[in-house]
């Protein structure tokens, strides 16, 4: 895995990861965004063959991001699931209780409809409209909120950048995007759609470039 990219703001540090995660150091929460897990099941009852393997490979990315940064709490921006309860959620019950001293907080994303109860079966921290900690506010559409006063963390629309090769070609990639006002984090599922974005200047941006597995590499952030 490479380096994680440093990022100040606030005063705070936090730690950019290609994995699509982002390290808060003081509190050491590890904050993501749109895993939608469950999502991959939901398309296969739909009769979409879609490989089990994909969820699976997200779940086991989280563990390793947990693991790396021996994190002690899980913050999630919205769209922690993606729909009804399925097989895929039952897995994530297993995985739940083999990481039982976990702090997991979730900020509920249009997606998260399961029912109260089982949150709570899940020992999961609910809160329907906003986060709010230190000098920050964790919510999971900015456009759901007219606060100015806070630093926003928001998910949602899945950010992508477009980088231009030679030859006019140009290629598409998730981002970790940072405003004045707030920031919005890629879609930790890879089983997502981009929303490209257009930064103005002076804002931060840092593309997500994917592995390529048969050099042996693992995806990097590139800060444009």
């Amino acid at each position: 895995m490479h380096t994680p990219l440093k990022y100040e703001l606030h005063h705070q540090t936090f730690w950019l990861s290609a994995e699509r995660c982002i390290f808060w150091e003081r509190r050491k929460s590890l904050i993501v965004s749109d895993l939608h897990f469950g999502k991959t099941g939901h398309f296969r009852k739909s009769g979409i063959a879609v490989p089990p393997s994909v969820y699976k490979e997200d779940l086991q990315r989280l563990v390793q991001q947990i693991q790396f940064f021996n994190a002690e709490e899980l913050i999630v921006v919205g769209d922690l699931f993606h729909s009804r309860e399925n097989k895929e959620l039952e897995l994530f019950l297993k995985w739940r209780n083999d990481l039982s001293w976990l702090i997991i907080k979730l900020i509920k994303g249009n997606h998260d409809i399961l029912q109260k109860n089982w949150y709570q079966e899940a020992g999961i921290e609910v809160f329907d409209d906003c986060l709010t900690i230190d000098a920050f506010t964790f919510i999971h559409d900015i456009n759901a909120c007219e606060d100015s006063s806070q630093y926003f963390f928001t998910g949602h629309i899945h950010p992508g950048i477009s980088i231009s090769g030679i030859g006019k070609q140009s290629l598409k990639f998730p981002c970790f995007y940072f405003g004045r006002n707030y920031a919005v984090l890629p879609a930790f599922s890879r089983f997502t759609g981009l929303a490209m974005i257009d930064p103005d200047e002076g804002e931060d941006v840092f593309a997500i470039i994917p592995s390529n597995p048969l050099k042996g590499e693992r995806g990097s952030l590139m800060k444009l």
